[in-house]
């Protein structure tokens, strides 16, 4: 498996499709990437020598592009800085509902999780 600024991309995938393993790296990127260094798109990850490796590290550390821990940190600390100032997206993030307008009456359970039923207590006789 090769291993990419910290992560293993597949064997069995082509590079175009590979790339986008590495956290910040999409469809869009990963293409321009496979063009920039002129390798062959059909070609798969495994045939990957070391200075083919090299070449697209280098490619990415060169255009300032973030992946990985330096993202996720980033994105981390911007979710922090909201919560803290305790602005409307912040206290959405925090209590896990959705942040940008969406309706939570029905639907959302994508953040809200599984629904928790409560039912309504028999009165004894």
């Amino acid at each position: 498996m090769p291993r990419l600024l910290g992560v293993d991309i597949p064997n069995n995938k082509r590079v175009e499709y590979a790339l986008r393993y590495i956290y910040g790296i999409g469809p869009t990127r990963a293409t321009e990437i496979v063009k920039a260094l002129g390798l062959d798109p059909a070609m798969r990850s495994d045939k990957l020598n070391e200075e083919q490796l090299n070449k697209i590290v280098n490619y990415i550390v060169e255009r300032g592009y973030k992946c990985e821990g330096d993202l996720r940190r980033e994105i981390g600390s911007n979710l922090k800085r909201l919560q803290a100032i305790k602005c409307y997206r912040g206290l959405r993030h925090f209590r896990g509902l959705p942040v940008r307008g969406q309706r939570t009456r029905t639907n959302a359970r994508t953040r809200k999780g599984v629904r928790k039923t409560i039912g309504a207590a028999k009165k004894g006789a």
